[in-house]
């Protein structure tokens, strides 16, 4: 699995192609909001105070939960959603329970995703650019895509350099 850093949410790549590779990742437990937002400064800025405040204490219990990367956002015209994926060592069960009720705790399914990535700081521009990117190479390599194009932030605000950003999609993928 890559990343080996136990902060940051592994995954496996079962293809790279020039503009984009093929991920599988496995089931996670994740505290997600949902939220109206429409623009990724409105939902990161809403969001993320939301979320920190659940990790950093704002729980039954008090529990200090340890930052991972990446931060997943799916920005969209009906409802958008912020989500920081817990540590391996946490699940449903054993998470304590926000005291924001905004705050959901929930596990993913396994899934393929089709990726791209880029660099900097993220606009809404560059997500747009780089979802178009994404979109139209899974297209001329003849891979069907289901459901939104997700944002993945991978640096805390005050990194300067050495940024990753990344928009993934889900695929149908049947080891091919």
């Amino acid at each position: 699995m890559f990343p080996k850093d136990s902060r940051t949410q592994a995954y496996d790549v079962v293809k790279k192609s020039k503009d984009f590779e093929i991920r599988y990742y496995p089931s996670v437990t994740m505290a997600t909001i949902n939220s109206s937002a429409k623009t990724y400064k409105e939902l990161g800025n809403s969001g993320f105070r939301k979320l920190a405040g659940y990790i950093f204490g704002g729980n039954v219990g008090k529990v200090q939960i340890a930052m991972t990367s990446p931060v997943h956002m799916d920005i969209n015209d009906l409802s958008s959603s912020m989500s920081f994926v817990m540590p391996m060592n946490f699940n449903k069960s054993n998470l304590p329970k926000p005291n924001n009720q905004e705050v959901n705790i929930s596990t993913t399914t396994e899934e393929y995703v089709a990726a791209i990535q880029f660099n900097g700081y993220a606009s809404d521009k560059d997500i747009k650019l780089y979802t178009e990117k994404l979109e139209n190479s899974l297209k001329a390599a003849s891979i069907s895509y289901y459901g939104h194009f997700r944002f993945l932030g991978y640096n805390a605000p005050y990194q300067f350099f050495g940024r990753r950003n990344e928009i993934i999609v889900s695929v149908n993928w049947d080891k091919q």
